[in-house]
């Protein structure tokens, strides 16, 4: 048996060898392209209308033997990759224009040749105040930026022929300032763009300092493996040539797209971008003016969806909405035994709380108590009832409510898998406002199966039950070091800071809950939605608070 097996591995192993040397002799000399032939059709051609109807528009078909790909440079300052050899494009330089066009054939090898020709093409499109808006009217340009302190400067939305949602980002945009709390996305805002107007042509430049932000789903043009949208090392490629166009868009056949798009596409050569790198080179002018744009594109791999930009002309500078300086309240837990009865309150009992949290809420000493200058809530491997654990919640309720102010809390997190400990504030009209109506402030939570992952987040209509409006950072030493977790709360948003880091920013409006009283909470849950699998080893630990303090 052995030696039959043998016996076959070596036919098996020469019929491969031979097979390998047919192919080595089948692939032949490496041929030139030959029979290089182009056809240009264009569009609306008549015995009236000999150069086109006035849309630029030139379809190009080239084909040549032995001819792998085809490329088409365009002396607009433009090229395109063809490899089927078929291209449309459109010329945009108003009135009646003659163009060279350069046809480059490649075969296997990069053996190439090439021709040209020449075409004249009638272009009625025209957009002459957004050029001007554009660059100024200069060769040395215009210099633009991310409008970081607007809400939505960064947006994404259906594109689809709904017309009361397919233009602006209905599904996500981004509070202000809310990619420079993390190093993940801040290369985003130094993003610098330059529109310049040289002989009659527009030009772009994009200066992002050798650092671009990828949408995840191109994050391995950058060469990452982040999973989610991450800043990799990528050269934005010098300068552009810019075309523009009339829009095609699905916008434009709302009934109220005149209100809603400009109806122009800015078309960047060679692969360029405006900043956020979504596999996208053309951009629809939204709305322009001489310090504020707005342009819609959309993503490159995933046509269902439309990105939304916002530029201006003044590079924002980051600063809190508003400040607060006035302390009105505070405990900083100086005296050792019970917390202030003026101060806290308690939720007690194993509800699972809406989360299906494992917890018991007590009161014990053993499980909150202040001692040595901290308030102590330790969460125990400890049957009570019907849980397996024990631990503690405090609530300022009825002691202490406000609208609006800098919360801030100094604290160390416990560890384990399966603890959950939360800083937070809850809308006091809960009782007749259910949640998540009453709205909810999450100043800070932490998962102890993703240790010095710092969580702010907000609960309100619309985003809640679920994940809610959220976002988080990563710290060192959360679980050995204390750490300021902060909020600013205003009547237009609502900010939540790391050691005065910003990592998330919302919008506050007259219309969300978070315009009347809250009252704070602190508390150490087990499991649950949030909190995840206990580790079947955990013993107990605690969370400490240094401080609480409210300023107005």
């Amino acid at each position: 048996m052995k030696k039959i097996l043998l016996n076959t591995i070596s036919i098996v192993t020469l019929l491969f060898m031979v097979s390998c040397q047919e192919d080595t002799k089948s692939f032949g000399p490496l041929d030139p392209p030959e029979n290089l032939q182009v056809t240009a059709e264009i569009y609306g051609v008549s015995s009236t209308t000999p150069n086109g109807d006035g849309s630029g528009l030139v379809k190009f078909t080239a084909t040549a033997d032995n001819a792998i790909s085809y490329k088409y440079i365009f002396s607009d300052g433009t090229s395109q990759n063809a490899p089927s050899g078929v291209f449309e494009k459109r010329f945009t330089q108003t009135g009646l224009n003659s163009y060279t066009v350069t046809i480059i054939a490649s075969s296997r090898g990069g053996i190439s040749t090439n021709t040209t020709l020449e075409i004249s093409v009638l272009s009625n499109f025209t957009d002459a105040e957004a050029i001007q808006f554009l660059t100024g009217g200069s060769a040395t340009g215009k210099k633009w930026y991310w409008a970081a302190n607007e809400v939505g400067h960064l947006g994404v939305g259906p594109n689809n022929t709904d017309p009361e949602k397919n233009y602006y980002g209905d599904y996500y945009q981004a509070g202000p300032f809310e990619k420079a709390g993390s190093p993940d996305s801040s290369c985003l805002y130094e993003n610098e763009m330059t529109f310049s107007l040289e002989s009659g042509q527009l030009k772009f430049l994009l200066n992002n300092g050798g650092h671009t932000f990828f949408n995840t789903a191109y994050e391995s043009v950058g060469g990452g493996t982040a999973g989610y949208d991450f800043c990799y090392g990528y050269d934005a490629g010098g300068v552009k040539t810019i075309t523009l166009g009339p829009s095609e868009s699905l916008v434009m056949a709302n009934p109220d797209h005149l209100t809603q798009t400009r109806g122009t596409m800015l078309n960047i050569s060679d692969g360029g971008f405006m900043g956020y790198y979504i596999g996208q080179s053309s951009y629809e002018i939204m709305s322009i003016t001489a310090n504020r744009m707005v342009v819609r594109a959309i993503q490159g791999n995933n046509p269902a969806l439309a990105w939304y930009h916002t530029f201006t002309t003044t590079k924002p500078t980051e600063t809190p909405a508003e400040d607060f300086t006035n302390l009105i309240w505070s405990d900083d837990f100086n005296t050792d035994g019970a917390p202030d009865a003026t101060k806290w309150g308690y939720d007690l009992g194993a509800s699972g709380w809406g989360n299906n949290e494992l917890q018991n809420y007590t009161s014990s000493s053993s499980n909150v108590i202040v001692s040595g200058g901290t308030l102590k809530i330790t969460a125990k491997a400890q049957a009570l009832g019907t849980a397996n654990y024990t631990s503690a919640r405090l609530k300022s309720e009825n002691k202490f409510e406000f609208t609006y102010g800098k919360i801030e809390f100094r604290a160390k997190m416990p560890t384990g898998g399966g603890t959950w400990p939360a800083l937070w504030a809850l809308g006091q009209n809960y009782a007749t406002n259910t949640w998540p109506a009453c709205g909810e402030i999450d100043v800070m939570e932490h998962r102890g199966n993703t240790p010095n992952v710092i969580h702010g987040t907000l609960h309100y209509p619309g985003v809640s039950p679920g994940a809610g409006n959220t976002n988080s950072t990563s710290i060192q030493n959360a679980s050995t070091e204390f750490h300021i977790y902060k909020a600013i709360w205003s009547s237009s948003s609502i900010q939540f800071f790391v050691d005065d880091v910003m990592y998330h920013s919302f919008a506050n409006t007259s219309s969300s809950p978070f315009n009347s009283d809250f009252f704070l909470i602190m508390n150490v849950a087990m499991g649950g939605t949030f909190g995840g699998t206990i580790d079947p080893a955990f013993v107990q630990s605690t969370m400490e608070v240094d401080y609480v303090k409210v300023y107005q």
